[in-house]
């Protein structure tokens, strides 16, 4: 049986999107990362069913939530942070091992929620989601 942990996933980043100069580099203050990637529905049911309604997967959807410290000296927070705060898009890689497989695109940051505990340290709930780009998503790495 093959499998892997959490914490062996990696989330890279690469401000400016993913046609951005640079190199990617790694999000190291992200924990509790998920994944999501669905396919929308069609309804593609005629009368040859016999009665039974048939749908068709449509377009795919994906986005990405996690939660991070706090750390305003923490570059990958800050850009996550100016990509929310700037509309400006932000190249992510969320791969199951360093240089394994997973969804490429560039994102938007759509939610960027600090929770202040008594008895923790300040955390940000981020959601990304795809977003409009001239490069268009991948699956990386098969």
């Amino acid at each position: 049986m093959s499998f892997r942990l959490g914490f062996e996933g990696v989330l890279n980043y690469k401000a400016g999107g993913q046609g951005a100069g640079g190199n990617w580099a790694e999000l190291t203050n992200a924990k509790d990362v998920t994944l999501n990637v669905e396919k929308g529905e069609a309804d593609a049911t005629t009368r040859a069913n016999s009665g039974w309604k048939a749908t068709v997967a449509a377009l795919k959807d994906g986005s990405i939530e996690w939660e991070m410290v706090w750390d305003t000296d923490d570059a990958g927070f800050t850009a996550i942070k100016n990509s929310f705060f700037d509309d400006t898009i932000i190249g992510l890689q969320i791969l199951d091992t360093d240089g394994g497989e997973g969804l490429q695109a560039d994102f938007m940051v759509t939610n960027f929620s600090r929770s202040e505990p008594l008895e923790g340290v300040m955390t940000v709930s981020v959601t990304v989601k795809i977003t409009y780009s001239a490069t268009p998503p991948s699956w990386i790495g098969e």
